[in-house]
């Protein structure tokens, strides 16, 4: 990820954990992606 030990001194285990996951995300390529009308649907309004 090129973090250096100085930076990595800053975060805690969760979040280097929470980074990687993310990074490995990035790379997926989801089957489909909700739109604006089953967003509004999922979140209530």
């Amino acid at each position: 990820m090129g973090l250096s030990i100085d930076e990595m001194d800053c975060l805690s285990c969760g979040m280097v954990w929470d980074m990687l996951t993310e990074q490995t995300n990035d790379g997926y390529e989801y089957p489909e992606m909700a739109d604006q009308k089953q967003f509004n649907e999922f979140i209530g309004g």
